[in-house]
């Protein structure tokens, strides 16, 4: 029995780690490379939680995202933010119907499983608020009706660190959605060899999502990989451990801003996922460290001083986590 087709009432770990590993595999059969992008998105997927992607153009985010709703049976949807783009074509709004005199509401992209949020910083802060919601509460409220949108629900934001004209900062209730800030590179020389190889011969995409890919989950069995990862365990000393580092950014010299309760949160729940794709039912301080950076590098502000002595917020967080005693359980 294949595993897209077992029964995904409930899950162990040992099917989270197989299915991982099936879905990864998968990916590779379109997607070359970018190993953090592929695990942090799954992660962060897995955790219930959304990605923010920091990267120059043309890195294949949308095959990215179109094969991984391929694989995981999953609906895929994009939107390219412009300076125009008003929240209702985000959210939708209600219109009006001839036949029956009144009122119905037209969903608008969001209403999908993947969402591909292109060049999010291209638009206006109220057209960002359009997504505050529905990060949060996975629902769009209009004239007084809320409206679900369907789950898993994983919302993948790009903006261009290159670029700053025509562009507005996201606001810090914004970024502190994003469950990781992941910063993409170009491909190695080998990777970007493979990408030549592979995406030369003007074969279409659609056709080879279809032939060459096959779907390995389903949305009940993301939910149910969900619920099996909420089950690791986390023992007391990795809490404070956790603990420890979101509350020293905080009080430390270089950052006016520190991270909030949510950045605690989200190294939790995204450690006891990278648990299970590892195949333990505990998580252990590897899982953790590995996650620092995406997950606060975003939620911390460095000081006007600091920006001015060249400082980087990864550096100062290195320094931070350098400075607290790891736990040996």
């Amino acid at each position: 029995m294949s595993i897209a087709s077992q029964p995904s009432a409930s899950l162990e770990i040992a099917d989270v780690k197989e299915i991982y590993n099936a879905i990864v595999a998968e990916v590779g059969k379109i997607y070359v490379g970018q190993d953090e992008l592929v695990l942090g998105t799954l992660a962060a997927l897995i955790s219930g939680g959304h990605v923010l992607i920091e990267s120059v153009p043309g890195l294949g985010k949308t095959l990215f995202v179109r094969t991984l709703g391929r694989i995981l049976g999953c609906e895929f949807g994009r939107i390219q933010f412009t300076a125009d783009l008003m929240p209702s074509d985000i959210t939708g709004a209600p219109v009006f119907d001839m036949q029956r005199s009144e009122f119905r509401f037209r969903p608008g992209p969001v209403f999908t499983q993947l969402l591909l949020a292109d060049e999010i910083n291209r638009s206006p802060a109220k057209t960002h608020a359009a997504l505050l919601e529905i990060m949060q509460e996975y629902r769009v409220t209009i004239d007084g009706t809320s409206h679900k949108v369907p789950l898993p629900f994983l919302v993948l934001a790009t903006q261009n660190p290159l670029e700053s004209e025509g562009t507005y900062a996201l606001p810090e209730a914004q970024l502190d959605r994003f469950m990781f800030k992941l910063c993409i590179d170009y491909p190695t020389a080998t990777e970007e060899s493979e990408i030549l190889r592979m995406h030369s011969k003007q074969i279409d995409l659609n056709q080879r999502l279809l032939d060459e890919l096959r779907p390995i989950t389903n949305p009940d069995q993301v939910r149910a990989m969900m619920q099996a990862c909420g089950q690791v365990r986390v023992e007391d000393e990795l809490v404070n451990y956790i603990n420890l580092i979101v509350r020293s950014t905080r009080n430390w010299p270089a950052f006016h801003l520190g991270a909030s309760p949510r950045a605690g949160l989200a190294l939790m729940q995204a450690g006891r996922t990278l648990a299970a794709f590892a195949g333990r039912d505990f998580a252990v301080p590897d899982d953790v460290a590995s996650i620092i950076l995406p997950v606060l590098r975003h939620r911390v502000q460095l000081t006007a001083e600091a920006e001015v002595e060249g400082r980087s917020i990864d550096q100062e967080l290195n320094v931070i986590v350098q400075g607290i005693e790891v736990p040996r359980k």
